[in-house]
């Protein structure tokens, strides 16, 4: 799609974290990489700023060494003292637009959610996008009034629920290895996938993240939105096109078709807290002893569900989707593992599982893990790796993600429905850690998670 060329993007919550870390960084790439745009900027908070005060939090945040058309947005960008929850101060920021204005709120969800009921009540312009980040919604039935209430406001393709794991180049590159290849396309089933593990176990500890983190945990930080939306990627229908509607209903028609594992909220999924250990060369308190943490709330910090995909490509193969802090090692990656060969002759002498093939995300690279014949002895198998290393991608996810804001492309944001679906998929779960019935376990920082836990691909 042609980019739009003259839009204000308006940020509510200009001065927090997530505008300079992410959000202006990207910003700036972007404008590198298409100095045509001609993006207007207003920074919308309620911290007192002057407009001279607002371009030099810019310059902090965008760094050095761009290009005129950086230069260009940090001169000419504007701020604005502004409450996004009151219709007066809306009316306002819709007022100092120029051209057509994006709001992307670097709020709070309650925040963002109280600023759309107000807009729902007010007249805006034609064209007008609303970005919010995750989660969204607390449950099925909030997620659904959420969405009800943006759609008061603006038509659904113009509503971005932000995901930056979509915009990451290696979920994309899923796309292009499974689908311009005939090697891989017609194998990409349960004819010969035995199962799918899509991984994101950290390092990092809670990181000043109390206030939302011991709230939320891993399951729904993690695996209720940014993982279930890369396996709808991965176990997704062939879609006639990559546009917007194509790519969103042959996703959505994953997550719809999407059950726990055996449909046992206690038996597919697990859950974990770490207590104090060593990761690399720092020491971490044990989690219920973190600053902001109420250990009654009983907050998981590794958690792992497994489901399964009810179609005739997927029945039968279990997706195992992870994610955890304070590991012993970052692992980043969706990992298929293929069924053994239904016969091997006799002669050879080793193992013959089934073929691996892991997306690793930082660094990108694709690698398969095939069975070859040793060199010394030529018919004693051993498993030898294939890599491919992507290298980063030409743009950051924020940067892909502001992109497709600003072309008013929605191909990469979370639908309405999917949304819910992805509520639906995970509250038997949330439910049944709420009643106790699935013990908290419990793992060293540093380690690989609890020692009982079945080891994974």
């Amino acid at each position: 799609m042609a980019c739009v060329t003259d839009t204000t993007l308006v940020i509510f919550g200009a001065t927090g974290d997530l505008t300079s870390r992410l959000l202006l960084p990207a910003l700036a790439q972007l404008l590198d990489r298409e100095p045509g745009r001609t993006v207007h900027l207003l920074g919308a908070a309620r911290r007192e700023l002057s407009d001279t005060q607002w371009r030099d939090l810019l310059k902090a945040g965008v760094g050095d060494g761009h290009g005129e058309a950086v230069d260009r947005l940090v001169a000419d960008a504007r701020y604005i003292v502004a409450d996004p929850t009151d219709a007066k101060d809306l009316k306002s920021v819709l007022d100092a637009v120029e051209g057509r204005p994006v709001f992307y709120f670097a709020v709070p969800p309650q925040v963002a959610k109280a600023a759309c009921e107000q807009l729902a009540g007010m007249d805006v312009p034609e064209g007008l996008t609303l970005a919010l980040e995750k989660p969204f919604g607390t449950d099925e039935a909030s997620a659904r009034s959420l969405n009800e209430t943006l759609r008061r406001v603006v038509p659904e393709n113009q509503i971005f629920r932000v995901d930056h794991f979509l915009g990451r180049s290696t979920v994309l590159n899923v796309l292009g290895l499974r689908f311009a290849n005939r090697l891989f396309e017609p194998a990409w089933s349960a004819e010969d996938v035995e199962s799918v593990v899509i991984r994101f176990d950290e390092t990092l500890g809670l990181e000043d993240r109390a206030g939302y983190y011991d709230q939320a945990g891993a399951l729904i930080d993690m695996i209720q939105s940014h993982l279930l939306q890369v396996m709808a990627i991965v176990a997704m229908e062939p879609p006639a096109t990559l546009h917007e509607t194509d790519l969103r209903d042959a996703t959505a028609a994953v997550l719809r078709a999407t059950s726990l594992w055996e449909d046992n909220a206690v038996r597919s999924a697990r859950r974990a807290r770490y207590t104090a250990g060593t990761v690399g060369d720092e020491e971490l308190p044990a989690y219920a002893e973190e600053q902001g943490v109420d250990p009654a709330r009983q907050t998981e910090t590794l958690a792992e569900v497994t489901l399964e995909v009810r179609t005739a490509r997927w029945e039968g193969v279990p997706f195992t989707l992870r994610s955890g802090k304070a590991l012993g090692r970052k692992d980043t990656e969706i990992v298929l593992t293929f069924r053994p060969v239904r016969h091997l002759p006799a002669g050879f002498t080793g193992h013959a599982p089934g073929s691996t093939l892991r997306f690793s995300l930082g660094p990108d690279k694709i690698s398969l893990g095939l069975n070859v014949n040793g060199n010394e002895e030529p018919f004693s198998l051993v498993r030898e790796d294939v890599e491919v290393t992507l290298g980063d991608g030409a743009l950051l996810a924020y940067s892909e993600v502001l992109s497709s804001i600003l072309d008013q492309d929605a191909a990469l944001a979370v639908r309405g429905d999917a949304a819910e679906q992805c509520w639906r998929i995970v509250q038997p779960v949330l439910d049944a850690w709420r009643r106790g019935e699935t013990p908290l376990d419990e793992y060293p920082a540093g380690s690989a998670g609890p020692a009982t836990w079945p080891q994974l691909p």
